[in-house]
């Protein structure tokens, strides 16, 4: 193995797992606002989400 084909082969590894990395957070984070939407269609709310509170004066 030469020392160019070991460092362009180094770098390139790393780009192939960052861009896989990102595809998989998206990709993820895309099934999971589906998941979201559809336990709330379904009537089940979040524990954070409040409704809002009307107070009379």
């Amino acid at each position: 193995m030469t020392h160019p084909f070991y460092v362009f082969g180094s770098y390139g590894f790393a780009a192939v797992m960052i861009v896989a990395v990102i595809a998989w957070t998206w990709i993820d984070g895309r099934l999971r606002r589906k998941e979201m939407a559809a336990l709330e269609a379904s009537g089940i709310r979040r524990r954070s989400h409040r409704p809002s509170e009307s107070k009379a004066p």
